[in-house]
């Protein structure tokens, strides 16, 4: 008792804090604990649309650790300006962890950085730059990355449903992330790869999730979406020419007027998909080895 009121204390070796303290750092370890174990529980029986489900079913998206920022948009500038500098000269930050959902944080640089775990969820990003960043089995649900540049960018288990890319630049980048629902129109991902992870099959198949995302207009060329997840995918005038789509999920998609030039659609699901004109198609390589490709729907001239 210290002055009638009640100021329980935990003391360790050279320390000191409160209760209320310790139990929101307990309650955090315990959160990072269940979510470490829902994750490999689901990684480890159902491939990567399952284990985006299982983790958002294990996870209460409106908790503290998900929902808020333990930084101000001043101190995530402080630190990317002591941040020591890179091989290239420059500075990559280490964010590993840290709880920043719904911080306005338009405009800053995390190229390089290490942006693992973080917590990101509906933040404003918005012209942002991730330009090489890590940002494995991060969290970006809801989250506005509008005119964003993610350049060879890692993003490996990362949740992005529902996100707004219009216009990001995601060229060059790994992909095995969760893309449900978000909206990537005019998006750069020239080369990129969100192909499935052959080499980590006993952890069920990790590969990009863009089920019903809007791809308009995006810019697709020379990418790897081998077994891609592009179910009900909005592609309507996206540039996929000289992709890989073997063995993709096509199921649903609407395809009109996109371009397929050189596109390999070899044991691709067709199923109920809107194709393109039979000019575009004859350009297609392998598409008779395309699955239920009697159960695609025929354009034309494309829909608009």
């Amino acid at each position: 008792m210290v002055g009638g009121g009640v100021s329980h204390r935990l003391r360790g070796i050279g320390q000191e804090e409160t209760m209320p303290a310790y139990w929101r750092r307990r309650t955090a370890m315990l959160f990072r604990l269940a979510f470490a174990f829902a994750s490999m529980t689901a990684l480890l029986f159902g491939p990567f649309g399952a284990v985006a489900q299982d983790m958002l079913r294990s996870v209460d998206l409106n908790s503290p650790e998900m929902s808020t920022s333990e930084m101000t948009r001043a101190e995530v500038e402080a630190l990317l300006k002591v941040a020591p500098p890179d091989a290239a000269g420059q500075r990559s930050a280490d964010l590993q962890g840290k709880r920043l959902s719904h911080l306005d944080l338009s405009g800053l640089d995390f190229s390089g950085g290490n942006l693992r775990l973080v917590k990101l969820n509906g933040a404003i990003l918005k012209r942002a730059r991730f330009d090489r960043a890590i940002l494995n089995q991060a969290w970006l649900i809801d989250a506005d990355l509008t005119g964003a540049s993610l350049s060879k960018a890692s993003l490996l288990g990362t949740q992005m449903q529902r996100a707004k890319l219009g216009g990001a630049d995601l060229s060059g980048a790994r992909i095995t992330a969760d893309l449900s629902g978000a909206s990537l129109i005019g998006a750069k991902l020239a080369g990129a790869d969100l192909s499935a992870d052959m080499r980590n099959q006993s952890m069920g198949m990790m590969r990009g999730v863009l089920k019903s995302a809007d791809l308009r207009n995006a810019d697709l060329s020379g990418a790897n979406l081998s077994r891609a997840d592009l179910e009900f995918a909005k592609l309507q005038n996206a540039n996929l020419s000289n992709c890989n789509l073997s063995r993709a999920d096509l199921a649903g998609a609407d395809l009109s007027n996109a371009n397929l030039a050189g596109a390999d659609f070899s044991e691709a699901d067709l199923a109920s998909a809107l194709l393109p004109s039979a000019a575009a198609l004859e350009k297609i390589r392998n598409l008779d080895k395309a699955k239920n490709l009697n159960l695609a729907r025929r354009s034309s001239q494309g829909s608009q």
